[in-house]
């Protein structure tokens, strides 16, 4: 929130000291040499003013051509001179825009001061450079970066004169600032910098002319660099629909869970802890991560199909026949949920046959053995291990033991894949996964995350991530 009134009087008198400081001090340290020639004084003047037509706004600022003439102020004239076209240059865009007097103080301030601290910095390491002409080489370069050097303290001076007004008045974050304005403006404003202090380098030797001739240069700058920003806009724009509307559809799975664990609050603890196994199963068999996330997914959204249950069958020890039908259809509901999801075309597969029978008499498909996904063959294996050892199971629950021996007696009957049960036995053995039964399902679905990865361009997660060992078994910112 915006600091205390006083605070924000007394910040603004701050800002007025300091700018008639900076005044005081250019007039007492300017000498006649740097107002000469005139002729490059009023270019530079035209170029600062002019800067207002090529300006660039973005989504985090204002990128100025008339940094450049900041610059070149710099490198050939002085530090006053350089003030002066800092302070014209805001001073035109302030008047256009029509800001308030307190943005009007805060832009002038730190325009001004930041040209004259640059400026100030070039003197005081290569000395008067006013009327300076052709130098050697490597004088030349050793001069062009002290002229970087100073444009680096023009930035950083800028940025923290804006960046302690808007704390100060707008209660805005100090290290988000840095983040949002600083950082995303600094390529473009060193672009033009870097562009400038070279046609400081070509003055002394080519004197004014060149000047004349970079204007060309700056008008081709600007339209590329508005071409570039479109595109990114278009590009972030696209971006955050694309985020919306993934919010959109995960959304509505998230939701259809948590209603089903209204009517049933076993759901979502099945849901989570299923998931866990899945995922652990996955990882003890060599699958790749991809593929685990396949299995963790598919394991968090298996029984999503049985939303549309009625509650005679939602609740039932035992389904009537009549019901069977709704029963067995709920594997295709719900991989036709989970299927809208671009991108989850793999975790719907393994949710659609996960009620298949190694011996072919499953359902939907009666797929055998190994025609049976991989995904869906862990996942029947999980889904029934935690059935039988849930607390809240429509059934007392069984100890670990008691199910691994029912997960061995399922595989012999040809409804499980023995190889797999094995391996899960192996793992539950070696392993605590009690945490599992405690798992949340918010917790466990990480929506944000999942939203970020879904917004991401990237192919469709498959199961071809497994590795052979499981294939075996299966410019400075004016305010605004």
């Amino acid at each position: 929130m915006p600091a205390p009134k006083l605070t924000r009087r007394l910040f603004c008198g701050a800002e007025i000291l300091l700018l008639a400081g900076t005044a005081v001090a250019a007039a007492l340290l300017s000498h006649p040499s740097e107002w000469h020639p005139l002729a490059l004084v009023v270019l530079l003047l035209v170029i600062a003013l002019g800067g207002e037509w090529f300006t660039v706004e973005t989504s985090h600022g204002v990128l100025s051509a008339s940094l450049g003439a900041m610059v070149l102020a710099m490198g050939l004239l002085g530090p006053s001179p350089a003030a002066v076209c800092g302070i014209a240059a805001i001073g035109l865009h302030s008047a256009v825009r029509r800001r308030p007097l307190t943005i009007w103080l805060n832009n002038l301030v730190a325009f001004g001061v930041a040209a004259f601290a640059g400026g100030l910095v070039v003197r005081a390491v290569a000395g008067d450079v006013a009327g300076v002409q052709s130098q050697h080489l490597s004088q030349s370069m050793v001069f062009g970066l002290i002229v970087l050097g100073a444009l680096m303290v023009l930035l950083g001076v800028n940025f923290i004169l804006f960046a302690l007004d808007l704390s100060i008045m707008k209660g805005r974050s100090l290290p988000r600032l840095l983040h949002e304005l600083f950082l995303p403006l600094l390529p473009g404003e060193l672009a033009v910098g870097v562009v400038a202090t070279i046609l400081v380098l070509a003055y002394r030797s080519a004197g004014l002319p060149i000047l004349l001739a970079a204007i060309p240069v700056l008008l081709i700058f600007r339209h590329l660099t508005v071409a570039l920003l479109r595109s990114e806009d278009r590009a972030e724009q696209l971006q955050a629909r694309t985020i919306h509307l993934v919010s959109l559809q995960m959304g509505v799975l998230r939701t259809l869970v948590k209603a089903l664990e209204m009517r049933d609050p076993t759901t979502s603890r099945h849901a989570s802890a299923v998931a866990r196994y899945c995922e652990a199963l996955a990882k003890e068999i060599g699958c790749s991560e991809d593929a685990q996330e396949v299995l963790r997914t598919a394991g968090l959204l298996h029984d999503i199909g049985k939303f549309t249950w009625p509650d005679r069958v939602l609740h039932a020890d035992v389904v009537r026949p009549e019901d069977q039908e709704i029963v067995r259809r709920h594997p295709q509901d719900g991989a036709e949920l989970v299927g809208a999801l671009d991108g989850y075309g793999s975790a719907a597969d393994a949710i659609l046959y996960h009620h298949e029978r190694v011996d072919g008499g499953g359902y939907p498909a009666g797929l055998i053995g190994k025609e049976i996904p991989l995904e869906s063959r862990i996942l029947a294996i999980c889904c029934t291990y935690h059935t039988m050892t849930a607390r809240e199971s429509y059934r007392a629950p069984m100890t670990a033991e008691e199910a691994m021996v029912e997960l061995r007696h399922a595989a012999t009957n040809g409804q499980l894949d023995g190889e797999l049960v094995e391996s899960f036995i192996a793992l539950l053995e070696r392993d605590d996964l009690t945490v599992a039964n405690d798992a949340d399902f918010e917790t466990a679905l990480e929506f944000d995350r999942r939203v970020r990865d879904m917004a991401e361009p990237k192919a469709e997660l498959t199961s071809g991530g497994l590795s052979p060992r499981a294939q075996d078994r299966s410019a400075t910112s004016p305010r605004s």
